[in-house]
C-alpha cells in the first residue's frame, strides 16, 4: 500500500493565501490537548532558484505553515523560527520551526479590562478569542462553534496585569469543574483549511468507535513512565494581595489548607504542594483553584506512550479519542487490557527508507 504524499505548504497568516509548496526534510510534528505542538524541519536550498522562493515563502513571525497528508489537512501553525545553516559541504539549508496555532494567544497580550458576570466559561474563552481578532492585524482566522458548558463564572481580567491571552484561556480551563482547549487544523467540506478552536467540558472528546492496539503487534514499542515527583497530599493556594492599606504589611488571599487524610492512613507519606494564583482576588474563584490543582496533585502522573505504524485509522484525529490498548510481556503476564484517551500525538513521515510511525500519548484513567 502507498504511502500518500505529504506537502508543506507555506501561507500568509493573516488571509491564508498560499506563498509556496517548498520540500522539508527531516520533518517531525506533534499535536497535544493542553500543550502546544511544535513542527520542525529543513528546507533544503540546492540553487538560487529554491533560495528565492524560500526567502519570499519563509518570514518568521507572518507565515503560516499546513502539512497535508493525501488530501488531508494534519497539522498546522505559525513558523516562528527560521535558522540558516551551511555544512562542511556547502550545502545549504533553512531550518524552520513552526508553533501550533494556539502559540499565536500565548504572543497577544490583554491591553483592555474585561468583565463577565455569570457567563458560560466557555463563552468567557470565545470573548477572549474575540478580543484578539477583533484588534486590527490580530485576525488570523480562528473559528469556533457555539456548544456551552452550563457552567457560569464571574471574571475580570485587569489590563494593568498585562496577561497573554493563552495563560488566561489556561487559568480559566484549569479551575474545578473547567474544560480543556485547542486549536485544530483539517479541511472543510468545500475544501477549505480550517483553524477551529475547540472546547470540551470537562475534556475534549472524539472518535465514536474503538481502535484495539496490541502489542506485540500493531505497538512497535512502549514507553510507561510514572512520575511521583509532582504528587501532593497537602495543599493550599494563594491569590492576590488583600491588604489595600499600603500603612500595614501585605498578606495574600489563601485557599483552605486541604489534606487527604485516606491517602496517608493508607501508607504515602506527607507531601505539601502549593500553586499561586497572583491575579485572583476573588475566595471562590481561588478555592475551586486549589481544589483543581489538589485532585489533579494527589495521583502519580502516568502519560504513556506507544508507538505504531502510522495509517488506516491512526491519524490526528485521534486526539480526544479513547483507545483500547492490550498488552502482554514480562511486566504484565496476565496482559494488560485497558482504555485510554490520546492526549497528543508525534508523527514521523516516512524519509529514506525510514517507515511512517507515530507516538500516541495516552491519559491514564484516574
Amino acid at each position: 500500500m502507498t504511502t500518500p504524499a505529504y506537502r508543506v505548504l507555506f501561507c500568509d497568516l493573516r488571509s491564508d493565501q498560499l506563498l509556496d509548496a517548498l520540500p522539508v526534510q527531516g520533518v517531525t510534528l506533534d499535536d497535544y490537548i493542553g500543550k502546544t505542538g511544535r513542527l520542525i524541519g529543513t528546507v533544503p536550498i540546492p540553487n538560487r532558484a529554491i533560495a528565492e522562493r524560500a526567502r519570499r515563502a519563509i518570514v518568521p513571525g507572518r507565515t503560516a505553515v499546513w502539512v497535508e497528508r493525501g488530501r488531508d489537512i494534519w497539522w498546522g501553525g505559525i513558523l516562528w523560527t527560521l535558522a540558516l545553516a551551511s555544512d562542511s559541504r556547502g550545502f545549504l539549508g533553512a531550518q524552520i520551526q513552526a508553533g501550533g496555532w494556539e502559540s499565536y494567544l500565548y504572543r497577544r497580550l490583554l491591553f483592555d479590562t474585561q468583565t463577565a458576570e455569570q457567563v458560560d466559561q466557555l463563552d468567557i474563552a470565545r470573548g477572549l478569542v474575540d478580543y484578539v481578532q477583533n484588534t486590527p492585524g490580530g485576525n488570523v482566522g480562528i473559528t469556533y462553534d457555539t456548544a456551552v458548558s452550563g457552567i457560569p463564572r464571574d471574571r475580570t481580567y485587569l489590563r494593568y496585569d498585562l496577561p497573554t491571552i493563552g495563560d488566561l484561556l489556561d487559568d480559566l480551563a484549569a479551575v474545578e469543574d473547567g474544560f480543556e482547549w485547542r486549536i485544530a487544523s483539517f479541511r472543510d467540506a468545500d475544501g477549505r483549511r480550517v483553524k477551529q478552536l475547540q472546547l470540551g467540558h470537562p475534556i475534549i472528546r472524539a472518535g465514536a468507535s474503538e481502535i484495539v492496539l496490541d502489542h506485540p503487534g500493531p505497538v512497535l514499542s512502549y514507553t510507561w513512565p510514572v512520575d511521583a515527583t509532582g504528587k501532593a497530599n497537602a495543599w493550599q493556594s494563594r491569590g492576590a494581595s488583600i491588604n489595600s492599606n499600603q500603612a500595614q504589611d501585605s498578606y495574600p488571599l489563601t485557599s483552605p489548607f486541604l489534606v487527604d487524610d485516606a491517602d496517608i492512613a493508607a501508607g504515602w507519606p506527607r507531601l505539601d504542594g502549593s500553586s499561586d494564583y497572583t491575579t485572583v482576588e476573588v475566595q471562590g474563584t481561588l478555592d475551586a483553584h486549589a481544589r483543581a490543582d489538589w485532585t489533579a496533585a494527589r495521583n502519580p502522573v502516568q502519560i504513556p506512550e506507544v508507538e505504531v505504524v502510522l495509517g488506516g485509522n491512526i491519524t490526528p484525529a485521534l486526539l480526544g479519542a479513547t483507545i483500547r490498548l492490550r498488552i502482554r510481556d514480562l511486566w504484565h503476564p496476565d496482559t494488560l487490557d485497558a482504555r485510554y484517551r490520546v492526549v497528543g500525538l508525534s508523527i514521523t513521515p516516512p524519509e529514506r527508507g525510514r517507515p511512517e510511525t507515530a507516538k500516541l500519548y495516552l491519559e491514564v484513567p484516574q
